[in-house]
Protein backbone atom coordinates (compact mmCIF):
# COMPACT_ATOMS: atom_id res chain seq x y z
CA UNK A 1 0.00 0.00 0.00
CA UNK A 2 1.21 3.49 -0.85
CA UNK A 3 0.38 5.85 2.02
CA UNK A 4 -0.67 9.52 1.99
CA UNK A 5 -0.14 9.90 5.78
CA UNK A 6 3.20 11.68 5.68
CA UNK A 7 2.06 13.89 2.81
CA UNK A 8 -0.78 15.19 5.03
CA UNK A 9 1.60 15.74 7.97
CA UNK A 10 4.01 17.65 5.72
CA UNK A 11 1.17 20.02 4.85
CA UNK A 12 0.88 21.18 8.47
CA UNK A 13 3.01 24.31 7.77
CA UNK A 14 0.37 25.35 5.22
CA UNK A 15 -2.46 25.40 7.77
CA UNK A 16 -2.74 28.89 9.20
CA UNK A 17 -3.79 29.37 12.83
CA UNK A 18 -5.86 32.33 14.00
CA UNK A 19 -7.19 32.70 10.44
CA UNK A 20 -10.06 35.01 11.43
CA UNK A 21 -7.82 37.40 13.33
CA UNK A 22 -5.28 40.04 12.45
CA UNK A 23 -1.86 38.74 13.51
CA UNK A 24 1.43 40.55 13.85
CA UNK A 25 3.24 37.20 13.65
CA UNK A 26 1.77 34.48 11.45
CA UNK A 27 1.56 30.99 12.96
CA UNK A 28 0.84 27.61 11.39
CA UNK A 29 -0.14 24.31 13.00
CA UNK A 30 3.32 22.79 12.51
CA UNK A 31 4.92 25.60 14.54
CA UNK A 32 2.15 25.40 17.11
CA UNK A 33 2.40 21.61 17.44
CA UNK A 34 6.16 21.83 17.94
CA UNK A 35 5.71 24.43 20.67
CA UNK A 36 3.00 22.37 22.37
CA UNK A 37 5.25 19.30 22.23
CA UNK A 38 8.11 21.18 23.94
CA UNK A 39 5.76 22.51 26.64
CA UNK A 40 4.07 19.11 27.17
CA UNK A 41 7.48 17.44 27.50
CA UNK A 42 8.56 20.05 30.05
CA UNK A 43 5.30 19.73 32.01
CA UNK A 44 5.76 15.95 32.24
CA UNK A 45 9.37 16.33 33.40
CA UNK A 46 8.30 18.93 36.00
CA UNK A 47 5.51 16.65 37.28
CA UNK A 48 7.91 13.71 37.57
CA UNK A 49 10.66 15.79 39.21
CA UNK A 50 8.67 17.82 41.72
CA UNK A 51 5.19 16.29 42.08
CA UNK A 52 5.66 12.50 42.21
CA UNK A 53 4.50 12.00 38.63
CA UNK A 54 5.25 8.92 36.57
CA UNK A 55 4.57 10.17 33.06
CA UNK A 56 6.68 9.43 30.01
CA UNK A 57 7.77 12.90 28.77
CA UNK A 58 8.58 11.53 25.30
CA UNK A 59 5.05 10.14 24.99
CA UNK A 60 3.63 13.51 26.04
CA UNK A 61 5.72 15.25 23.38
CA UNK A 62 4.71 12.76 20.69
CA UNK A 63 1.01 13.11 21.50
CA UNK A 64 1.39 16.88 21.28
CA UNK A 65 3.06 16.64 17.87
CA UNK A 66 0.00 14.81 16.54
CA UNK A 67 -2.75 16.62 18.50
CA UNK A 68 -3.79 18.85 15.56
CA UNK A 69 -3.73 16.16 12.86
CA UNK A 70 -7.42 16.64 12.06
CA UNK A 71 -6.65 20.21 11.01
CA UNK A 72 -4.65 18.96 8.02
CA UNK A 73 -8.05 18.08 6.58
CA UNK A 74 -10.33 20.59 8.33
CA UNK A 75 -8.17 23.71 8.80
CA UNK A 76 -7.98 25.58 12.11
CA UNK A 77 -11.43 26.40 13.48
CA UNK A 78 -11.81 29.51 15.64
CA UNK A 79 -12.30 28.52 19.31
CA UNK A 80 -15.26 30.83 19.96
CA UNK A 81 -16.98 29.64 16.78
CA UNK A 82 -16.36 26.01 17.71
CA UNK A 83 -17.63 26.26 21.29
CA UNK A 84 -20.25 29.02 20.99
CA UNK A 85 -23.14 26.66 20.33
CA UNK A 86 -23.37 23.14 21.87
CA UNK A 87 -24.89 21.67 18.71
CA UNK A 88 -22.10 23.13 16.55
CA UNK A 89 -19.52 21.89 19.06
CA UNK A 90 -20.93 18.35 18.82
CA UNK A 91 -20.82 18.45 15.02
CA UNK A 92 -17.28 19.89 14.95
CA UNK A 93 -16.15 17.11 17.31
CA UNK A 94 -17.70 14.50 15.00
CA UNK A 95 -15.88 16.02 12.01
CA UNK A 96 -12.59 16.08 13.93
CA UNK A 97 -12.94 12.42 14.88
CA UNK A 98 -13.72 11.46 11.28
CA UNK A 99 -10.64 13.39 10.11
CA UNK A 100 -8.48 11.68 12.78
CA UNK A 101 -9.76 8.25 11.71
CA UNK A 102 -9.10 9.17 8.08
CA UNK A 103 -5.52 10.13 8.98
CA UNK A 104 -4.95 6.78 10.70
CA UNK A 105 -6.52 4.83 7.84
CA UNK A 106 -4.12 6.51 5.42
CA UNK A 107 -1.31 4.49 7.06
CA UNK A 108 -0.36 0.93 6.10
CA UNK A 109 -2.59 -1.38 8.16
CA UNK A 110 0.20 -2.84 10.36
CA UNK A 111 1.02 0.70 11.58
CA UNK A 112 -2.53 1.83 12.30
CA UNK A 113 -2.88 0.36 15.81
CA UNK A 114 0.19 2.28 17.02
CA UNK A 115 -1.04 5.60 15.63
CA UNK A 116 -4.69 5.26 16.74
CA UNK A 117 -3.72 6.02 20.34
CA UNK A 118 -1.69 9.05 19.23
CA UNK A 119 -4.06 10.65 16.74
CA UNK A 120 -7.66 9.71 17.59
CA UNK A 121 -8.22 12.02 20.55
CA UNK A 122 -10.97 9.90 22.10
CA UNK A 123 -8.42 7.07 22.41
CA UNK A 124 -5.63 9.14 24.02
CA UNK A 125 -4.87 8.28 27.65
CA UNK A 126 -6.85 10.91 29.67
CA UNK A 127 -3.88 11.83 31.89
CA UNK A 128 -1.74 12.63 28.87
CA UNK A 129 -4.64 14.29 27.08
CA UNK A 130 -5.07 16.73 30.00
CA UNK A 131 -1.35 17.48 30.00
CA UNK A 132 -1.32 18.17 26.25
CA UNK A 133 -4.45 20.34 26.62
CA UNK A 134 -2.68 22.38 29.30
CA UNK A 135 0.35 22.73 27.01
CA UNK A 136 -1.94 23.73 24.14
CA UNK A 137 -3.54 26.46 26.25
CA UNK A 138 -0.17 27.73 27.44
CA UNK A 139 1.05 27.94 23.85
CA UNK A 140 -2.07 29.86 22.78
CA UNK A 141 -1.81 32.13 25.83
CA UNK A 142 1.81 32.93 24.97
CA UNK A 143 0.72 33.70 21.41
CA UNK A 144 -1.93 36.13 22.70
CA UNK A 145 0.60 37.78 25.03
CA UNK A 146 3.07 38.12 22.17
CA UNK A 147 0.51 39.72 19.86
CA UNK A 148 -0.53 42.19 22.59
CA UNK A 149 3.13 42.99 23.29
CA UNK A 150 3.44 44.14 19.68
CA UNK A 151 0.34 46.33 19.91
CA UNK A 152 -2.31 43.97 18.56
CA UNK A 153 -5.28 44.55 20.86
CA UNK A 154 -7.41 42.08 18.88
CA UNK A 155 -5.93 39.46 21.22
CA UNK A 156 -7.06 41.19 24.44
CA UNK A 157 -10.20 39.05 24.73
CA UNK A 158 -8.27 35.93 23.73
CA UNK A 159 -5.76 36.54 26.52
CA UNK A 160 -8.55 37.05 29.04
CA UNK A 161 -10.43 33.90 27.95
CA UNK A 162 -7.30 31.73 27.91
CA UNK A 163 -6.15 33.14 31.26
CA UNK A 164 -9.46 32.07 32.81
CA UNK A 165 -9.13 28.61 31.27
CA UNK A 166 -5.56 28.30 32.55
CA UNK A 167 -6.75 28.98 36.11
CA UNK A 168 -8.40 25.53 36.08
CA UNK A 169 -5.07 23.92 35.18
CA UNK A 170 -3.18 26.03 37.74
CA UNK A 171 -5.61 24.75 40.38
CA UNK A 172 -5.49 21.09 39.35
CA UNK A 173 -1.98 20.61 37.92
CA UNK A 174 0.86 21.98 40.06
CA UNK A 175 3.28 21.51 37.17
CA UNK A 176 1.38 24.19 35.23
CA UNK A 177 1.87 26.65 38.10
CA UNK A 178 5.56 25.77 38.31
CA UNK A 179 6.00 26.10 34.54
CA UNK A 180 4.30 29.49 34.29
CA UNK A 181 6.03 30.89 37.37
CA UNK A 182 9.44 29.69 36.20
CA UNK A 183 9.43 30.23 32.44
CA UNK A 184 6.75 32.63 31.25
CA UNK A 185 8.27 35.97 32.24
CA UNK A 186 11.28 35.68 29.94
CA UNK A 187 9.16 34.67 26.95
CA UNK A 188 8.09 38.29 26.51
CA UNK A 189 11.39 40.19 26.62
CA UNK A 190 13.70 41.37 23.87
CA UNK A 191 16.62 39.26 22.65
CA UNK A 192 18.98 41.82 24.21
CA UNK A 193 17.41 41.26 27.64
CA UNK A 194 17.51 37.50 27.14
CA UNK A 195 21.19 37.65 26.23
CA UNK A 196 22.01 39.88 29.21
CA UNK A 197 20.44 37.73 31.77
Amino acid sequence: MKSTFLAWILRMPLIKRWALMHCVKKENIAEHSHQVAVIAHMLAVIRNTFFQGQLNPEKAATLALYHECSETKLQDINHVTKYHNPELTKEFKKLEKLAEIDCVRSLPEPLQATFENLIIQSQVDPEYKDLVKAADLISAYFKAMDEIRFGNNEFDNVKERLGEMLEHYRATMPEVNYFLDTFSEHCFVSVDKLSAG
